[in-house]
Formats: C-alpha cells, sequence, structure tokens
C-alpha cells in the first residue's frame, strides 16, 4: 500500500500499525542493532511511484524501517513524504546482481547495492531473517 504521510492523519497512522505493527521500541532497537537501512538509491520502480518520484530531477533515494510484521520503504518527491508499506507476507525479494527488488501486489522499488554494500548486505540479512521468523508458513512446506 503507498501512502503520503506528509500530514499527520491518525486513520493513515492505524491502517499502518495494522498491517505492519507499531514502530520498535528504543530498547528493542538496540537489542536488534537498528532497524533502518543505509541510504538506497532508486534504480527502478513502478509507474505510480515514477510518476511521484520523477516530478523534480534530484537523485532518488529511499530508507527501509523494519516493523514487526513488515517493512516500511520510505521516499519523498519534493516536499511530500511517501511511504510503500509491505507485510511481510506479501513482501517479495528479487536480488539480480548489484541490485535489490521490493515487490507487493502492482508495486515494486529497486535500488542499488554497490554503494555502502557492507551496510546494506547487513541490513538485507536482518530483512531476511524478520521476514523467515514472520512468514506464517514457507513455500517448501506445500506438498
Amino acid at each position: 500500500m503507498l501512502y503520503n504521510i506528509s500530514y499527520k492523519d491518525p486513520k493513515i497512522e492505524r491502517e499502518i500499525n495494522e498491517l505492519v505493527g507499531k514502530s520498535y521500541s528504543l530498547i528493542e532497537n538496540l537489542k536488534k542493532g537498528g532497524i533502518g537501512s543505509p541510504k538506497l538509491f532508486i534504480t527502478r520502480c513502478s509507474a505510480t511511484i515514477y510518476d511521484l518520484l520523477h516530478v523534480n530531477n534530484t537523485v532518488k533515494f529511499c530508507n527501509i524501517e523494519l516493523r514487526p510484521k513488515g517493512i516500511i520503504i520510505g521516499f519523498q518527491s519534493r516536499l511530500e513524504v511517501y511511504v510503500l508499506v509491505i507485510p511481510y507476507y506479501k513482501l517479495v525479494l528479487f536480488k539480480p546482481g548489484n541490485s535489490i527488488t521490493f515487490h507487493i501486489d502492482q508495486y515494486y522499488i529497486s535500488v542499488d547495492c554497490s554503494k555502502n554494500s557492507k551496510g546494506v548486505q547487513k541490513f538485507i540479512n536482518k530483512l531476511e531473517l524478520e521476514k523467515e521468523k514472520n512468514t506464517p508458513y514457507s513455500p517448501l512446506d506445500v506438498y
């Protein structure tokens, strides 16, 4: 789900918390070794996100936040802040070459992993571990 969170809206906040859970507390954040990604360069994205990002000619970056039941990918377009909210059970990751693509329904964002690769790889490993822990079943369990 794609949301504009530039302005405080309790309804949107409630929907996001229902989809991916409330943000981790400071203590939980410290236990996990951080819940946010380094700054990630967006290389490709779905048409809806592309229309939002290419309104101006600045470099396109995003950040990812881990939540108990999913992730939030945040990016900025002009003065507006948008988030792509992805529950773990709908998250699909592809890793072609030096990039990682995050998919949910009709939306996707592909990010470059070649810069700051150690920090990005550590975060992606943490993300995959959280997804594995929080996914109700594995596709390999189905016979």
